[in-house]
């Protein structure tokens, strides 16, 4: 096991079970590990340490009382369960940071972290950071590689705009004609997050006002809050009614959250997440004056829509769970290529299928044309210029069949037509062209309506 262990790491090891044996234990605890990562510390680790005032005399003490002493001295003291334990959580973590050995931060790292009672007291009582540790010893077991920038970050931006369809459909057409009211009432020209919000919560009896109004938000405490507001006044020469800046700025999230959840329509769903997420605009101001928790309530909200589990929402999900898993916090078109392989029951799939194209064979492609990256995996996945306009065109192929929702063939079919993209260049390795995709989707698609 410990050949893959550095120099440091092994000291430390060897260390812990000497004080094991000093301290007349047994076994060797994951408390002597602590101890002898606070001996052993050097540089940031060392840093840490001293950041929180702990150090040797003060941590032994306190070690002291967690562990029990034998009567029975040994040479050669075991590793305790909970010690093995340690070890093997640090060689997968040492895995998924891409190292192939094991360092000293290794170690610090999982010790801080392991659900161990004992260590988590004692490092409580020193008023020890684990979160804000765990940030800085993750940065530096990171494996730092040549090629971390994703090969679709630096495109152009989507010139052609959807947003004036937020207006369409039936979702939304009641909420923005009772918004304009409130416009016109309250003697404004520039539509804002609040108008919006206020209108939602007079939608009536729907599963997502009543998801609201769990959290003490209901339409009468929201006008009541936003009458507490400064007034704001314009003057516009047209007299065109026109989104506030916050306003757009969740209209236009509202858009792409419901592409990526999958929905060919915006309804006000989308909108109350975007709202949520932004963390902008008076009517975020009122949520959280009311001491709402908007993550909580974000997961309520999105609870019904997952439970249909549309093709695309699954897709994203599984897109994103491959890009962490080769160490990526960005989604570009070959994760969702490898998205819709692994949801493994579209018409998209089947047509990949018949194709021969395996999910073992579409992954190696990919990690050769991206690269093991040494992202964060706890922080947000975002998706690339690129993966974005295979999205919008998917949503507005889904509009213009009249359908609901986007299907992973809608998906396919847009990536397709994206021949730069490295969904189609991965596609291209594994023998595979645009027309034999087209020519599937098209059988296949004929078969299902005879």
């Amino acid at each position: 096991m410990f050949e893959r262990f550095t120099e440091r790491a092994v000291n430390v090891v060897c260390e812990a079970q000497n004080l094991a044996r000093d301290m007349g234990c047994e076994e060797v605890l994951p408390e002597h590990l602590l101890l002898a990562l606070i001996k052993e510390a050097k540089g940031v680790s060392l840093k840490l340490f001293r950041m929180y005032n702990v150090s040797y005399d003060t941590a032994l003490e306190s070690i002291k009382e967690c562990v029990k002493e034998s009567p029975k001295k040994t040479e050669n003291i075991p590793f305790s369960h909970s010690f093995k334990d340690i070890l093997k959580h640090t060689l997968d973590l040492a895995a998924k940071s891409g190292n192939t050995n094991i360092l000293f931060e290794h170690i610090f790292l999982t010790v801080i972290t392991e659900k161990n009672p004992n260590i988590q007291e004692i490092l409580n009582k020193f008023g020890f950071d684990v979160y804000n540790s765990k940030d800085i010893l993750t940065k530096l077991v990171q494996k730092k590689i040549k090629r971390l920038e994703h090969p679709e970050a630096e495109e152009d931006d989507d010139k052609n705009s959807s947003f004036e369809a937020v207006y369409e459909g039936e979702a939304l057409s009641d909420v923005f004609d009772r918004a304009v009211s409130k416009l016109s009432a309250a003697g404004y020209e520039i539509l804002g997050t609040e108008q919006i919000m206020a209108s939602i919560l007079e939608s009536g009896d729907t599963e997502l006002v009543n998801t609201i109004h769990k959290y003490g938000l209901d339409s009468e405490v929201f006008e009541k809050k936003l009458a507490e507001q400064n007034s704001r006044s314009s003057e516009y020469a047209d007299k065109k009614i026109i989104f506030t800046p916050n306003a757009f700025f969740v209209m236009n999230s509202a858009l792409q959250t419901a592409k990526e959840l999958g929905s060919s329509v915006i309804t006000p769903e989308h909108i109350v997440l975007s709202i949520l997420k932004l963390k902008r605009g008076l009517a975020y101001d009122i949520i959280k004056s009311l001491g709402i928790n908007s993550e909580k309530m974000s997961e309520d909200i999105l609870r019904p829509i997952e439970k249909q589990m549309p093709e695309t929402l699954t897709i994203m999900k599984l897109a994103k769970e491959e890009a962490r898993r080769i160490g990526r916090n960005v989604v570009g078109t070959e994760m969702f290529l490898l998205g819709i392989i692994s949801e493994g029951t579209s018409i998209a799939f089947e047509v990949l299928n018949d194709l021969e194209i395996t999910m073992k064979d579409a992954r190696i492609v990919v990690e050769n044309l991206v690269g093991y990256g040494n992202e964060y995996f706890d922080k947000e996945i975002t998706f690339t210029k690129r993966a974005k306009k295979v999205l919008e065109k998917a949503w507005l192929s889904a509009k213009k069949s009249n359908k609901q929702k986007i299907e992973a063939v809608d998906l396919l079919l847009a990536i397709i037509d994206e021949p730069d993209s490295l969904a189609m260049k991965a596609l291209d390795q594994l023998g595979v062209d645009a027309v034999e995709i087209r020519h599937g989707i098209q059988s296949r698609s004929k078969n299902l309506s005879n």
